[in-house]
C-alpha cells in the first residue's frame, strides 16, 4: 500500500487515499455510484443497530415503502417538487414498453408514504403514526464523494403524523435530540443543533432542524435533519380523519433522517496519518489480538493462548479478532489494523506466554501495557470508554479552535478564505442578505439561540439572532 498524503496539507486527498486503502468502498462503472465494502458495511452496520434500537423505544415502527413513485406524486406538493427535480432519476420504460407514467427512483419518501397515510389515518384513534423506513435512496449529484454526496445512499427515514402541531413539534425535537446522542455518545463528534432558514430549509417542510459538524479542514457537514411538516403534505395528499369532536381534520407531519454519510463524518473527524481512528462504540472489531510467532518457539501454543483471550473477550462483550495470517509480518499486520483504525491491540508472543501477560496497545497512543491474562477483559473495556471520551474531547478542541465571532461579512469572507470554519455572526433574516454568502461559497448553517449582535452581517438593519455560517460539504 502507499503511503497516504499528510492530512493537514491535503485532507481531500487524504480522505480519498483512505476510504480505498482501508477497503471501505470501490468504484463502480455506475456515475456516483460505489460499492460500500464490508469493512465499509460493519461500521454502518454498528451504527445502525444502536439508532435502530432508539427508534423502537421511542415508539417507532420499521416498515418498507416501494423503491418506485409516480411522477404525478412529487407535483402534489409545489415546493417538494421544485426542490427535488434537478436530483430526480426518472424510469419512462419497462417490460420492453413506454410506462404510461413515469415513475422517480425514491429521491425520499414522503409522497408515498403519505399516499399510505392517506389511507390508514381515518379516526384520532389511528394518530399519532409512527414509521420508520430504512432504505437505498436516489439523487442526481453532480460531484459525488463517497459517503458524503453519492447518487445512490443508505439512509433510514421517519415519517409520523400527530393530531396536534404541539405533538408533532415534540417529536421533531425528540428525535433532533437522539441524532445529537448518537453524533456526542457513539460517534465522538461535536455536533451544534438549530433551525434552517427558510431558503435552506426541507422543500415543503414548515421547519427543519438540522445537526451539524465541523471537519478538521473547516467544512461544515449536514449530518441529519429533523423536519416539521405540520400539514402541507396532508393536505396535498387529502390526508383527513375523524377527530374526537367528529370533524374531519388534517393531521400534522414530520419527517427526520440520517444517512451514510455519517462514516464520513467519521473518517474526517477522528483520523490521522495513520489512516482512520474508529471511536470504540461503533469500530467492527474493537480489538485485534496478533500473535507473534518466531521461529523456534511452541507457535500452536501462543494461538491457543490468543484463541482463548479472544473469547475472554467475546463473553466481556467486546468485538475482538485474531489475526494468525502466518504469511504476513507482525509490522504489516500492525500497519494493516492502524490503517483501519481498530481502537486496540494486543501482542502476545514467547516471552509473553512465559510471563502470563500480553501488551496492550491503543490506536491514539495513549499507552502500551502489560496486562495479566486474568485481567485483559476488564482492562480493555476501560480502555474502550477512555478512548471513546477522548476523541470527543479532542474533536471538541478542535471545533472550538475554528469557530469564530465575526460581525460583518467582509471579515467573514477574509477569515472563509484563510481559514474555513464556523463564522457565528448577526443576522436580520432577510433573504437579500443570505443570498449575498454565495459569492464566497458559504451559506447559512442553522439559526442559534443567543444574539451577540446588535446588526445583521451584511446590512445595518436589527439582527433577529445569531446565525453559523459555512462553506460544507
Amino acid at each position: 500500500m502507499q503511503k497516504l498524503p499528510n492530512i493537514t496539507t491535503h485532507f481531500s486527498e487524504w480522505y480519498n487515499d483512505v476510504i480505498y486503502q482501508a477497503e471501505l468502498v470501490d468504484q463502480t462503472p455506475v456515475r456516483g455510484a460505489v460499492v460500500i465494502r464490508p469493512y465499509g458495511w460493519a461500521i454502518w452496520e454498528e451504527v445502525k443497530s444502536v439508532l435502530d434500537q432508539r427508534i423502537k423505544q421511542t415508539g417507532h415502527q420499521n416498515a418498507s415503502f416501494p423503491l418506485l413513485i409516480p411522477e404525478s406524486f412529487f407535483k402534489k406538493e409545489a415546493e417538494h417538487v421544485e426542490g427535488f427535480a434537478p436530483e430526480l432519476a426518472i424510469v419512462t420504460h419497462a417490460g420492453g414498453k413506454e410506462l404510461e407514467e413515469p415513475l422517480v427512483i425514491r429521491p425520499t419518501s414522503e409522497t408515498m408514504i403519505h399516499h399510505m397515510f392517506a389511507r390508514w389515518i381515518k379516526s384520532w384513534r389511528d394518530l399519532p403514526l409512527k414509521i420508520n423506513q430504512w432504505a437505498n435512496v436516489m439523487r442526481w449529484e453532480l460531484r459525488p464523494r463517497p459517503f458524503l454526496r453519492t447518487t445512490e445512499f443508505f439512509w433510514q427515514e421517519g415519517h409520523t403524523a400527530h393530531a396536534t402541531q404541539e405533538q408533532a413539534h415534540e417529536e421533531v425535537l425528540t428525535m433532533l435530540q437522539e441524532y445529537v446522542d448518537l453524533a456526542h455518545n457513539y460517534l465522538a463528534i461535536p455536533v451544534v443543533t438549530g433551525l434552517k432558514s427558510e431558503t435552506e430549509k426541507f422543500p415543503g417542510a414548515e421547519k427543519t432542524y438540522t445537526f451539524e459538524g465541523l471537519m478538521p479542514d473547516g467544512k461544515a457537514l449536514q449530518m441529519g435533519t429533523s423536519h416539521l411538516l405540520s400539514q402541507n403534505f396532508a393536505k396535498a395528499f387529502d390526508m383527513k380523519y375523524q377527530d374526537k369532536e367528529g370533524n374531519l381534520s388534517y393531521p400534522f407531519l414530520t419527517s427526520w433522517g440520517t444517512t451514510t454519510r455519517l462514516i464520513g463524518a467519521v473518517i474526517m473527524v477522528h483520523g490521522d496519518e495513520k489512516g482512520l481512528v474508529l471511536p470504540p462504540k461503533i469500530a467492527p472489531t474493537q480489538v485485534v489480538i496478533i500473535p507473534i510467532l518466531k521461529k523456534g518457539a511452541d507457535t500452536q501454543a501462543i494461538l491457543d493462548k490468543a484463541q482463548s483471550l479472544a473469547s475472554e473477550l467475546k463473553k466481556a462483550g467486546v468485538r475482538v479478532l485474531v489475526d494468525d495470517d502466518e504469511s504476513k509480518s507482525p509490522g504489516a499486520k500492525f500497519y494493516h489494523w492502524e490503517l483501519r483504525g481498530v481502537p486496540m491491540r494486543v501482542e502476545i508472543g514467547p516471552r509473553d506466554l512465559e510471563k502470563g501477560h500480553v501488551m496492550l496497545s491503543d490506536r491514539l497512543g495513549l499507552s502500551k501495557d502489560a496486562v495479566p491474562f486474568d485481567q485483559l477483559a476488564s482492562t480493555a473495556t476501560e480502555r474502550a470508554d477512555l478512548i471513546q471520551k477522548e476523541l470527543f474531547e479532542r474533536a471538541t478542541e478542535k471545533r472550538a479552535s475554528q469557530w469564530y465571532k465575526v460581525a460583518k461579512i467582509a471579515d467573514i469572507a477574509q477569515g472563509l478564505d484563510a481559514q474555513s470554519g464556523f463564522y457565528q455572526t448577526g443576522w436580520c433574516g432577510k433573504a437579500e442578505c443570505e443570498q449575498e454568502l454565495k459569492k464566497y461559497k458559504a451559506t447559512t448553517r442553522c439559526l442559534l439561540d443567543e444574539k451577540s449582535f446588535d446588526t445583521c452581517f451584511n446590512c445595518d438593519d436589527a439582527s433577529k439572532g445569531d446565525v453559523l455560517i459555512a462553506r460544507s460539504y
